[in-house]
């Protein structure tokens, strides 16, 4: 299968997927699949490879390619701020399924692969599917490329049109740190979607606005994330997104 994802600019299914770990980083709401683990390993790793990237104030979604082989080699994308109505959502189609691959630069130039504009969660947020717009729900999908463990590219008459993260709870971190290898406990899932709650939703403009009934949930929901005994640096990752709102806005 050969793939458009920026107008003329093409990659051909082939090999194997990354075997790289996600990293949900929740505080820049972006997931990560790289080995780079600080901000010179990432600019050495721009530099080394072709492809999407930022530059000065553009900000798209990253796709990057090995320049002798023009395999990819890592990616960095970003999810909308919020998330798609609950009727949206659930026209998300489960199939086709994921098909775990490769992909291979057709040539090596760089192009720009746009943000997605929707974010559709499942129930209990075991699937966040961010879409290039609503759209692309009403035409079967023509595939998912697996590019990554639980990271999949949307296809949809052989373009691009959105990608999808599952069991997004067990990749949370901050910054570049691996997230823990160990599954995610119940508190933490229910606690995760509590902020996905939070972050996506009309509540966030209520938690700016200083709604007090806002705010409550808001510092229920850091107090239980501070509380957890078990689970700690997801926890922490949640928090450190969480804790900002409620300095800036909670009045603590």
């Amino acid at each position: 299968m050969k793939l458009t994802i920026d107008d003329s600019w093409h990659a051909t299914v082939t090999g194997d997927p990354l075997r790289v770990t996600p990293r949900f980083d929740f505080r820049d709401f972006r997931v990560r699949i790289a080995e780079y683990a600080n901000v010179e390993e990432r600019r050495r790793f721009l530099l080394d490879t072709f492809g999407s990237e930022p530059w000065l104030w553009d900000t798209p979604d990253e796709l990057r390619f090995d320049r002798a082989s023009l395999e990819l080699v890592g990616a960095e994308l970003q999810l909308p701020d919020e998330a798609a109505d609950a009727e949206d959502s659930a026209r998300v189609p489960a199939t086709p399924p994921v098909h775990p691959v490769g992909l291979r630069a057709d040539e090596a130039r760089d192009f720009r692969l746009e943000v997605t504009t929707e974010l559709c969660r499942s129930p209990g947020d075991a699937v966040l599917t961010c879409l290039r717009d609503l759209d692309v729900l009403d035409k079967p999908l023509e595939a998912r490329i697996g590019i990554a463990p639980d990271v999949a590219l949307l296809v949809q008459h052989g373009t691009v049109v959105g990608w999808s993260l599952t069991d997004p709870a067990r990749y949370l971190t901050t910054g570049f740190a691996a997230p823990d290898p160990s599954p995610p406990s119940p508190v933490t899932r229910r606690l995760f979607t509590a902020c996905m709650d939070i972050v996506t939703s009309s509540l966030l403009d209520e938690v700016r606005d200083r709604d007090p009934a806002a705010l409550t949930r808001l510092r229920a929901v850091d107090e239980a994330l501070r509380g957890q005994r078990e689970d700690r640096h997801r926890a922490d990752a949640l928090l450190s997104l969480v804790t900002d709102l409620v300095e800036d806005y909670g009045d603590r």
